[in-house]
């Protein structure tokens, strides 16, 4: 009975990893074709509930009440890791939470035919980075229940000095339903049944490559999260604008079917390398949102006549040209009655 007793935890504790092989506020997965481990750093044992047992299908739940534990310089929120490596053609990282974390992609091969093969579902911020000479690709299947083969439900902030490699089989290949930044990465999305990168409230590319080669829809679509925007906020805190900026980096889009760059707000470049038609972009806006461009001071705005639009006369549903700082975008006005 004691040797049944013994042998049981031994499997146990195989299943879930050996807590002391990994640091402090890390979780460790590696995937191994139809199977996973999933090792859990024993200060944040108590917070964090695997549910997949050792499946490719990796469920994590990180508990609602972990505000963050043993802060240092390099982690100063106490924020928890999860390190993913390894291959497998049918598997899955979901994780749920309520506090910031980080994801770190360490040379991951990930396809996942029936969903997303990374889906956060935590609204706060979470990090993904890209590990320096890691390539890692993902990929999902032909399912429209999900919105993106990477999909996060807060605002997601990339990373790093590794390549990703992304096929998004069903919808997007990139969905965030709130803001989504870019720095150092590699960033290569090869297929979208719709648009390559989606997300809400704003986007901004610092610096890395994003190389776009194929997309049913849009190359970038940027939306508003709520019905009216913001406006510009300092470092972008609380932003809900729908624009997209571009400070520095490689941006290259081809191969896509809608527009290279749709945006509720504006599109701005301060910098970088533009591998597209800047002219094949689209602004959609409402009367008040056309209205305040016309009134910046820096834009002109026309109908397809060529006619100068004044203030009061954007009632009517169509597309509009702004220029601005000497380039010319496309404004739709898709809310007019």
């Amino acid at each position: 009975m004691k040797k049944f007793f013994f042998l049981s935890l031994v499997a146990m504790l195989l299943s879930v990893g050996n807590a002391s092989a990994v640091d402090n506020n890390t979780v460790e997965i590696v995937y191994n074709g139809n199977s996973a481990t999933v090792t859990v750093a024993s200060n944040i044992s108590s917070y964090v509930t695997v549910q997949s047992a050792n499946s490719s299908h990796v469920k994590i739940v990180q508990d609602e009440s972990f505000a963050g534990v043993d802060a240092t310089l390099n982690n100063v929120y106490g924020e928890i890791t999860y390190v993913l490596s390894g291959s497998s053609t049918d598997g899955e990282f979901y994780m749920e939470g309520a506090f910031k974390s980080t994801v770190e992609l360490s040379g991951l091969t990930l396809t996942n035919p029936a969903g997303p093969a990374i889906n956060i579902q935590n609204g706060k911020r979470i990090t993904l980075s890209v590990k320096k000479n890691t390539v890692n690709s993902i990929a999902d299947g032909a399912n429209e229940d999900y919105n993106g083969c990477l999909h996060c439900k807060g605002h997601l902030k990339m990373k790093g000095k590794g390549v990703l490699n992304v096929v998004g089989n069903s919808r997007h290949g990139i969905y965030v339903k709130e803001y989504l930044e870019v720095k150092n990465a590699t960033l290569n999305i090869t297929a979208a049944a719709k648009d390559a990168i989606h997300c809400k409230e704003y986007m901004l590319m610092e610096s890395g490559t994003v190389t776009i080669t194929g997309a049913q829809d849009d190359g970038i679509q940027v939306e508003l999260a709520g019905t009216e925007s913001t406006g510009v906020k300092t470092d972008h805190e609380d932003e809900d604008t729908g624009n997209f900026y571009m400070l520095d980096g490689t941006l290259s889009i081809s191969g896509y079917q809608g527009k290279a760059i749709k945006a509720d707000g504006t599109i701005t470049y301060s910098g970088g390398t533009q591998n597209f038609d800047k002219n094949d972009t689209e602004i959609s806006a409402s009367v008040e949102r056309l209205t305040a461009i016309v009134n910046d001071g820096r834009s002109l705005v026309y109908d397809l006549n060529g006619c100068r639009v004044e203030t009061g006369s954007m009632s009517k549903k169509g597309i509009y040209v702004v220029k601005r700082d000497g380039k010319v975008s496309k404004v739709v006005n898709n809310a007019a009655k």
